[in-house]
């Protein structure tokens, strides 16, 4: 990890911090990577996505709840995500994080609010992706979703995998031998050399081998990225192992590469946005600026517009 990334994730950790960002809200910069704090502010902003060609996946920003409570409302306003995508009539699917349905309380309440959502995600048709989080929790998850692929399959629900961990390779041999679709990223938590990659050309190569391997063994692949060289070298590899291109999509956070999103689907290819929305957009804020500090001149720019 960067010397930079370091300080970002340190400095947004301080609650002195947290309470100045969250305070000052979308006026700081964050609408640039949020589409909305209420779900009527983020169809408007789904719809225009859709309306260039873009699909979307929305998530409903919130983790690490300590509540059953808490973990109840997301459940119920996941589902309802699910009821607005239907009656919208929008093209977009729904990312979770198990944290906030409860993982953290209990692994077997966590399963029962999940089965919730994947049974909603079915019965309108449509697919929910889990987010994979910080180290301690990949067991987890990933027990949950096995649970989960079995009973629905992967037209329904999928999984994310991050590539700077060094399990990942045997994670993906693993999903892959039960047709798993899912969406490879480099990672964005803190974590220990004891755990992940601390050099950036390591993640790069470990993601290039996670999306070679999982596309090789015919499953549905979300390469996640907004890095040009793994996007044109995820185009020789499907084109040179004539691997269609309803197998695979590209997937970009909302406000990033905007322009590379639109370039994409007027070469042909599928794009998705993933799109957060809610009011606990911090943390995910933070992640942001971390993994691209110079985002952060975004931010400070933002504090002297007029």
């Amino acid at each position: 990890m960067s010397f930079a990334r370091k300080a970002v994730l340190t400095v947004s950790a301080n609650p002195l911090v947290t309470r100045f960002v969250t305070k000052y809200g979308m006026k700081l910069g964050a609408a640039r990577f949020v589409a909305g704090e209420t779900m009527d502010d983020t169809v408007a902003k789904v719809r225009e996505l859709n309306e260039t060609g873009l699909v979307v996946t929305l998530d409903l920003l919130g983790e690490s709840i300590t509540t059953r409570d808490e973990a109840e409302a997301a459940t119920k306003a996941t589902v309802y995500s699910f009821d607005v995508i239907q009656q919208e009539k929008l093209d977009s699917n729904v990312s979770v994080k198990l944290t906030q349905l409860g993982l953290d309380i209990d692994e077997s309440f966590c399963l029962e609010n999940m089965d919730r959502i994947t049974a909603t995600a079915k019965a309108t048709g449509n697919f929910v992706r889990i987010d994979m989080e910080d180290s301690p929790r990949v067991d987890a998850t990933i027990r949950i979703f096995d649970t989960l692929l079995e009973r629905y399959g992967p037209k329904h629900i999928g999984l994310v995998i991050q590539s700077y961990l060094y399990r990942s390779q045997e994670d993906v041999k693993n999903l892959g031998a039960k047709g798993a679709n899912l969406r490879i990223v480099k990672g964005a938590y803190k974590e220990s050399k004891e755990v992940a990659f601390p050099d950036k050309k390591n993640v790069d190569q470990a993601y290039r081998e996670l999306v070679e391997l999982h596309l090789k063994n015919g499953c549905y692949t979300a390469v996640a990225t907004h890095d040009q060289a793994i996007i044109d070298w995820t185009k020789r590899l499907t084109a040179d192992n004539e691997i269609p291109r309803d197998r695979f999509e590209f997937q970009m956070l909302y406000g990033i590469a905007n322009r590379l999103q639109l370039q994409l689907v007027q070469e042909g290819y599928k794009v998705r946005v993933y799109t957060p929305y809610g009011k606990d957009w911090y943390p995910y804020f933070s992640r942001r600026i971390a993994e691209r500090p110079a985002n952060a001149l975004f931010v400070l720019k933002s504090l002297f517009r007029k």
